[in-house]
């Protein structure tokens, strides 16, 4: 997972439960696999270790990858790998071919996806699978106001007119990865139910360690301070608060398994 600061895993852990919650969603759709490896691909605070460890533990080593040192430090503490490597996703290959590349939640920060999925799966061996899942929330209000705010406050900073969503709908996965296999694609509209913050809106509070990371980076102490007020007044309209003080998120997410 790229940025110019390292992640935060005790952040990006506070709402593990609505996140993992996907990954055991994509786990469940990964059939048989050949004899090989397994690569939790962007591993992250390990979350998805202990699933994957479960499955395939007893008869396949588990590897995780990230490029984040605190993340690897909070992964290597669930122990659930037999190896866990620094490195960046966009420069990584495995030392031989593997049975199932794993990734949730994280090849969104990857551009060139048309490149890179025909990369992974050519790291597999036949009938190994490629199994990732995305966040494809590009069009709602928690993430449009980023990008909106950003480019209107800071245009300096921020010139987004160009912009592009990192994730491609569903269809262009299909057509891309058809060719190469057996393809599962599909998406899932969550809805998250979100317990009040101490502090400030609890959408914010869900994005700060992950899509909010970009913006934020690239602010001064003050200037934070006024996105954040903004961005927390306009979620309060997008994002009401229910009658027991919860807010309602709905979020998108999309899937694919390829098995070559």
């Amino acid at each position: 997972m790229p940025g110019r600061s390292d992640w935060n895993p005790e952040s990006y852990a506070r709402f593990g439960d609505l996140r993992l919650r996907p990954a055991l969603d994509l786990l469940a759709q990964v059939g048989d696999l050949p004899e090989g490896d397994v690569v939790d691909l962007c591993c992250g605070n390990g979350a998805a270790g202990p699933a994957l460890a479960a499955r395939f533990g007893d008869t396949r080593r588990i590897f995780g990858l990230d490029a984040s040192p605190a993340m690897l430090t909070a992964a290597r503490k669930v122990g659930c790998y037999d190896r866990l490597t620094q490195a960046d996703v966009a420069e990584w290959r495995p030392d031989a071919s593997v049975a199932l590349i794993f990734s949730n939640a994280a090849l969104h920060w990857i551009s060139d996806h048309h490149r890179l999925m025909l990369r992974l799966a050519d790291y597999l061996v036949p009938g190994g699978v490629l199994a990732v899942q995305m966040p494809r929330q590009y069009g709602a209000p928690s993430h449009r106001f980023l990008r909106d705010f950003a480019a209107e406050m800071f245009p300096d900073r921020f010139d987004l007119a160009k912009w592009k969503a990192p994730v491609a709908p569903p269809v262009e996965y299909h057509r891309l990865l058809a060719p190469l296999g057996q393809v599962n694609v599909w998406e899932t509209d969550y809805v998250h139910r979100l317990e009040p913050a101490e502090v400030g809106h609890p959408v914010r509070k869900f994005n700060e360690s992950t899509a909010m990371r970009p913006f934020l980076e690239r602010l001064e102490t003050a200037e934070v301070d006024n996105f954040i007020r903004r961005y927390d007044q306009a979620l309060e309209a997008a994002y009401p608060v229910e009658a027991d003080g919860s807010v309602l998120f709905p979020f998108r997410r999309l899937f694919f398994t390829l098995s070559v």
